[in-house]
């Protein structure tokens, strides 16, 4: 099951409060600037900074190429003003 996505639009890194890449596929919200990885176990969101996985530079550019062949693209727009 997919994450909602009203709750894809609030998700931010916990660490850097940025925007994270959902692969849905893989259960995963990441965040590319950090190459940390968040795990979704469940249909919950994992998001504490001591569980996330710290990813190679071969997985973070593996990711990247896999985003943007998929147009997955960041879960809100970090240059927008908050409501």
């Amino acid at each position: 099951m997919a994450l909602d996505a009203q709750l894809l639009e609030i998700l931010a890194c916990p660490e850097d409060k940025g925007p994270l890449l959902y692969f849905q596929d893989e259960d995963a919200l990441y965040n590319p600037r950090l190459k940390r990885r968040y795990a979704i176990r469940d249909d919950i969101p994992i998001m504490l900074i001591d569980e996330a996985e710290t990813v190679s530079d071969d997985e973070h550019q593996r990711l990247l190429a896999k985003a943007e062949a998929e147009g997955i693209t960041p879960t809100f727009d970090a240059d927008e003003p908050e409501s």
